[in-house]
């Protein structure tokens, strides 16, 4: 029987050893994902890519239009849902209705900065249903964005595409599908999309549903 051998790493190890960014090592950046969201064409020059981020702690929603140069990111808008209570959202401040209006006002207080709100006035109303910014005859083409998630699960339903679709309707132009919306469903194969769901999330009536005991066991929340 063979000898149970003790693996040494040895001083050649850990001479070769290179230590990994210090945002990777706290878990913090996907620098993956960072690569493709800030690298830029060389024949852009100096034009930035922006990235629209949104980030969810305990207690609130936290959008920002962030472009990136060698000296470091640069926010170019910022809205947090412990705004929202001026508004008149004075609770839940970091469910996926609030999630919707962080990523509105973000868009809209970007817009407003760069003299484009009246140019891109963006959805009307919360309907749910796809909607894309259209470029204008004259003046500016829309803003354009790039979704940046961190490190969340990009599952179906997951709030990040609520503070993204605040954005979209907001007036910004994100690429995006509606495969991660509520209300998406692949059946043998087809896809359907039904804006209804998408639209009671957005106004907080899954919330309700909850709060009314259809969602759960303990009815005394």
């Amino acid at each position: 029987a063979m000898a149970f051998i003790k693996v040494q790493k040895s001083t050649s190890y850990f001479r070769r050893y290179q230590v990994k960014y210090r945002r990777r090592r706290e878990g913090k950046t996907d620098y993956a994902a960072r690569r493709t969201l800030t690298a830029q064409d060389k024949n852009k020059y100096n034009s930035p890519k922006y990235r629209f981020v949104a980030r969810f702690t305990n207690t609130q929603v936290i959008t920002q239009v962030v472009k990136a140069t060698i000296a470091g990111d640069i926010v170019v808008a910022a809205a947090t849902s412990r705004e929202l209570p001026r508004y008149g959202i004075t609770f839940g401040l970091k469910n996926y209705a609030a999630a919707y209006a962080t990523g509105l006002l973000c868009a809209r207080r970007l817009l407003a900065s760069l003299k484009l709100d009246k140019l891109y006035p963006g959805q009307a109303k919360a309907t749910g249903e796809m909607y894309n910014v259209e470029e204008a005859e004259d003046g500016p083409r829309p803003f354009k964005a790039f979704l940046d998630v961190g490190l969340v699960k990009t599952s179906t339903g997951a709030r990040v595409f609520g503070a993204m679709k605040g954005a979209v309707d907001g007036g910004l132009d994100i690429p995006h599908n509606e495969k991660r919306f509520p209300g998406f469903s692949k059946t043998e194969g087809k896809d359907s999309f039904d804006p209804a769901v998408l639209r009671k999330n957005i106004y907080g009536g899954h919330v309700a549903a909850y709060m009314q005991g259809d969602g759960g066991e303990d009815n005394d929340k």
